[in-house]
């Protein structure tokens, strides 16, 4: 019966991850699955050399390079670093790897000097700005968007559980579930409500607050019908769910029902002055769309353009925007469709 439920717990966190996936996957990521002798060979070892020449001085890497191919060859001080779109996270989990495989200690110190950036990084209430030392704009704020705090969160928990970190000493492992404890706090705090029923999150939330907070010009406080995905499958991953997650949960799911938009898709088209622009049309039989904004209170899909004017409906934003920006995505469909009821099973929780 243990293993039974140790395989379900699995199946989901992977549903989970496949949620959490983008476009803009970290290099290194791609060999992480190579194996020992390959990390022992001439290749596998000038990929890991490439990797720790794009780790900044405070010990983050970049995000949309290929730290993999090639080294970098600039000045260390024009680097700059973000725990956005997979980086720094990607690149530790693979030195992890190479580590292991080499026992190297090049390998080793690259690693813990990042695992200590992000120790640092974590805020008091327990949320990640979107990168370290954060800026006085909105990348300050706890960043859920593109993932980057549930990563974090994933990437700590196997710090602290997973015999993959036992070169590390008790004393980075006790940090990290402490940091992985306070953050889980967080993601409980940050859940907005609606006439008192949990729903989901914003993109990023107040680091003192917890209110959700404005990102850029078109990306308004408000409740994500995108980020909001990886926050709860996050918290399904949970091996021992507390009562407060359980709740966290079920609210979500909920709200994602309650959300889902039937009856229309997004049409690609050429317009009579030859751009390419979207447009939302009305089909019976289409797949269940979610927003990516949805206004707090009336829970109505919101649209921005970068004036940051609120409006109701995807044809009165510009085209630039219109084609620019995921206004609408199934995001919610594998949730609750597959890792919610496989969660729910798991747990025994009573039929809905």
């Amino acid at each position: 019966m243990k293993l039974r439920m140790k395989l379900q717990l699995t199946v989901v966190c992977v549903l989970c991850l496949l949620l959490l996936s983008a476009s803009d996957a970290t290099v290194p990521s791609r060999y992480a699955k190579q194996s020992t002798e390959w990390f022992q060979g001439a290749e596998g070892r000038r990929i890991a050399d490439n990797v720790l020449t794009w780790q900044t001085p405070h010990g983050s890497w970049p995000k949309n390079r290929d730290t993999a191919s090639e080294p970098f060859d600039g000045k260390s001080d024009d680097l700059h670093g973000t725990f956005d779109n997979k980086a720094t996270t990607g690149e530790l989990r693979f030195l992890a790897r190479a580590f292991r495989a080499t026992n190297e200690p090049r390998y080793r110190a690259a690693f813990l000097k990042g695992l200590s950036h992000i120790l640092e990084a974590q805020y008091p209430t327990g949320g990640w700005p979107q990168f370290y030392p954060p800026s006085k704009g909105y990348p300050r704020h706890i960043t859920f968007n593109d993932g980057a705090m549930a990563r974090i969160l994933e990437l700590l928990r196997d710090i602290s559980e997973s015999s993959d970190y036992g070169f590390l000493e008790m004393e980075y492992r006790t940090k990290a579930k402490a940091a992985v404890t306070m953050g889980i706090d967080c993601i409980l705090r940050t859940q907005i409500k609606q006439g008192g029923k949990l729903t989901a999150w914003c993109a990023q939330h107040d680091e003192k607050t917890f209110e959700p907070a404005w990102a850029r010009s078109y990306e308004p406080p408000s409740i994500s019908g995108a980020e909001s995905v990886g926050v709860v499958c996050f918290l399904m991953s949970v091996e021992a769910p507390t009562p407060a997650i359980i709740a966290a949960v079920e609210g979500a799911a909920e709200w994602f029902r309650s959300a889902t938009i039937h009856g229309i898709r997004l049409e690609e088209f050429t317009d009579a002055a030859g751009q390419n622009d979207k447009r939302v049309i009305a089909d019976p039989n289409a797949e269940p769309l979610w927003a990516r904004f949805y206004e707090i209170g009336s829970n109505r899909p919101i649209f921005l353009d970068r004036d940051s004017v609120v409006r109701y409906s995807f044809s009165e934003i510009g085209q630039e925007r219109r084609t620019g920006y995921a206004y609408y995505g199934g995001w919610g469909t594998r949730l609750l469709t597959d890792a919610y009821p496989r969660w729910r099973e798991k747990h025994k929780l009573p039929k809905e």
